[in-house]
């Protein structure tokens, strides 16, 4: 199939608004990892007078998340989908949370600017038509020093894998979808999954981005080698570090 992009794929996430919170909610780990790539962002002091950018922030899961690992913190998230941002903004946020719609490669036209003590990324790059404008983006949001943490598919490279990620599609994740319409939606999260960068091949472009120290960690339980957190940061003044 063809990869669903730009406002085709927001457009698909509108429709699938929803019943999206709830098809996610069969993943038993989906909520549990998305905390655990937030606290790897390792803020400080929970997060006390830092700025958050959660990019491709849904229906608000990883926002949540990002709360959990920092409660102190201010988060911007922002989101292409209308139909997504809506059912995050209808949720009980505290006042430091606010929402912005608007695709990655424009925050700066939705006056969206930073600069971010940190960014994160659920699920996001492998929906992108341009990752690596996307990852500009993010490093150019950063304040020096700042931390990047990326949450996705992506799967290890190993057979065994990419064949476990199709079976449970075919089995559990498109029927899944089919029942509530957006059987085109999880069609294209199948095949954008393996399509996607390998693991090592994200870290690497992590750091053709400019970022530094760059770690790709798994996550446990069915998903270890086809979730994985990606970190990284933005080289401080004097180490060098711009894309190269």
């Amino acid at each position: 199939m063809t990869l669903k992009r730009d406002a085709d794929l927001a457009r698909a996430f509108d429709h699938a608004a929803p019943g999206y919170d709830r098809l996610v909610g069969l993943n038993a780990g989906y909520h549990a990892d998305l905390r655990r790539s937030a606290r790897r962002l390792r803020l400080p002091d929970g997060g006390a007078g830092r700025h958050i950018l959660d990019i491709g922030c849904g229906t608000g899961a990883s926002t949540a998340a990002l709360l959990r690992a920092a409660p102190l913190a201010r988060i911007t998230a922002v989101d292409a989908s209308a139909g997504m941002l809506e059912r995050a903004a209808a949720k009980r946020w505290p006042a430091g949370v606010t929402f912005v719609h608007s695709p990655v490669e424009r925050l700066a036209a939705a006056g969206v600017t930073g600069p971010f003590d940190a960014v994160f990324a659920g699920y996001l790059f492998r929906n992108v038509a341009d990752p690596d404008a996307v990852l500009a983006v993010a490093h150019g949001a950063l304040r020096p020093g700042g931390r990047l943490a990326v949450h996705e598919y992506s799967l290890s490279g190993l057979p065994g894998h990419r064949a476990l990620w199709s079976a449970v599609c075919w089995a559990v994740i498109i029927p899944a979808g089919t029942v509530t319409g957006d059987s085109d939606l999880y069609r294209h999260l199948h095949r954008s999954v393996l399509d996607f960068d390998t693991a090592p091949a994200f870290a690497e472009r992590l750091s053709d981005a400019g970022f530094r120290d760059t770690r790709v960690l798994p996550v446990p339980g069915w998903q270890t080698g086809i979730v994985h957190t990606f970190l990284g940061r933005r080289a401080e003044p004097g180490q060098g570090g711009g894309p190269r």
